[in-house]
């Protein structure tokens, strides 16, 4: 499993590199900036091989520090249940249809990411999960190929990204490489290698990775939608 978290990392730190050099490339157009948290609200959807990640550093908080965060993630779930009752640990979203998570996600909901500091920035920014990374410029293969057309609205004011060639990468490859570490962590944690395990950022941090017995809870896992591998 560890490997498979390492080669995730690097994955992460490629990600990484593309942002930065975009920043670069349009310093007058990319206002993304240290302290700037417009896009931590609402709730995101992460996949376990991120939740194991974003645990990871979660650890090394001061212990105070990780109480006062965890007792948010608490009431969070307790606001996601008052719709999605059964919603319980392993808090796996695939067991239901994507649309059910949506309505947990509505666009109106500016409530921050727990993860937030008292200054906006987040307390686990190395090891936040890839949608953080992700977020606040379109995503465009280097074949040119749009694989998301929406941008912070601080960015770009006076522009459209989607004609810049300087924000391009190679997406497609990344996003493959992401699935098959997924199905890689999904066959250490369980036995069997699975597309899609996913969960909250909220719900991420109360999941127990190393006492759980996974195995038992996955003879009872039903995904409505997601797709397995066997080995």
């Amino acid at each position: 499993m560890e490997r498979t978290v390492q080669k995730y990392q690097e994955l992460l730190q490629q990600i990484d590199r593309w942002f930065a050099l975009s920043s670069e490339r349009y310093p007058e157009l990319i206002a993304c900036q240290s302290g700037c948290s417009c896009c931590c609200r609402s709730l995101f959807d992460i996949t376990m091989l991120d939740a194991y990640v974003l645990q990871c550093g979660f650890a090394t908080l001061p212990a105070e520090t990780r109480e006062l965060v965890l007792a948010k993630c608490r009431a969070r779930l307790e606001l996601m249940r008052e719709q999605w009752p059964e919603f319980r640990h392993p808090f796996v979203l695939n067991e239901r249809l994507e649309e059910d998570w949506e309505a947990l996600m509505p666009d109106e909901d500016e409530t921050p990411c727990v993860l937030l500091d008292d200054n906006g920035r987040c307390l686990v920014y190395q090891n936040r999960p890839m949608t953080c990374r992700l977020h606040g410029l379109p995503l465009i293969d280097v074949t040119g190929e749009v694989l998301h057309d929406e941008w912070c609205t601080l960015n770009f004011t006076d522009s459209d990204p989607l004609e810049l060639e300087g924000v391009r990468a190679p997406f497609d490859s990344m996003i493959r490489q992401e699935v098959a570490l997924v199905r890689d962590f999904t066959q250490a944690l369980l036995g069997q290698r699975i597309s899609e395990l996913d969960t909250f950022i909220p719900t991420a941090l109360l999941v127990d990775f190393a006492g759980f017995n996974w195995h038992e809870w996955l003879r009872g896992f039903t995904p409505a939608a997601a797709e397995t591998e066997e080995e």
